[in-house]
């Protein structure tokens, strides 16, 4: 390979931006409090390797408590037709008193997020967080592992987690479905909510074909879908009601 240094290179111009979401899925994130009631909160510092999600959170954040005390949650995924439904969760919080680092960029505490968002609740199987009836799809999932990022740095230190957790139930709306299968997601249909430097955009048409998507999707699996099958059911004790919601 030769490496180029004129025209090419110039073609770059150093920056420095504030933050590097480049274009990320949201998720809205399901927990529960200390008194067991909802937390609902819009984020996008995720990723997924087979059934194991990484997600980066504030450690201030009333989700990274929640987090932390209970180890449960629900990814809720959003499609771009709820964009509007997740904007109304923007500058709020669960937390009362309001963070200061939030108070100054103009949050606000919010006791019913579910309610704030125009958002139904419905029981989760495995979790006692509730799931997003709204949302195309939604993955029940517990905590596995807790990493402190840049506990090297003193000016940051304490300031981000991020949080391993492992996907235990899997729930997705028929109409994303790929025809013909049981277990795939049709990336033709489905259209996740993405998120892109703060703003909210929706997903094209495919614009060249995938040399990966040749590689059939069972080649994939991974011992955690096994393991998912022995989680017992927890149906029953997800019920909330509608004075306990927040």
């Amino acid at each position: 390979m030769t490496v180029t240094t004129s025209a090419a290179e110039a073609a770059h111009t150093r920056i420095e931006p504030g933050i590097l979401y480049f274009g990320t899925p949201v998720v809205l994130l399901s927990t529960v409090d200390q008194a067991g009631a909802p937390n609902l909160a819009p984020m996008s510092s995720a990723f997924w390797l087979g059934w194991r999600g990484m997600l980066g959170l504030g450690a201030k954040s009333k989700t990274a408590q929640n987090l932390m005390r209970n180890r449960e949650c629900v990814l809720n995924l959003p499609s771009d037709a709820l964009a509007a439904a997740v904007d109304r969760l923007a500058l709020t919080t669960g937390s009362d008193p309001v963070p200061a680092r939030k108070r100054e960029r103009g949050y606000r505490y919010e006791a019913d997020k579910f309610g704030r968002a125009g958002l139904t609740p419905v029981a989760s199987e495995t979790v006692r967080p509730p799931r997003v009836a709204e949302c195309p799809v939604t993955m029940e999932a517990v905590v596995e592992a807790v990493h402190p990022l840049a506990e090297g740095d003193p000016k940051q230190r304490g300031g981000v987690l991020v949080f391993e957790v492992r996907v235990q139930r899997v729930h997705v709306h028929d109409d994303v479905r790929m025809p013909g299968t049981e277990d795939r997601i049709d990336p033709d249909r489905w259209r996740p909510l993405i998120m892109s430097f703060q703003k909210l955009y929706g997903l094209g048409p495919q614009v060249h074909p995938s040399t990966l998507a040749e590689i059939p999707e069972r080649l994939y699996r991974g011992p955690d879908i096994e393991r998912s099958r022995d989680q017992s059911s927890r149906a029953n004790e997800n019920r909330f009601t509608n004075g306990n919601q927040r």
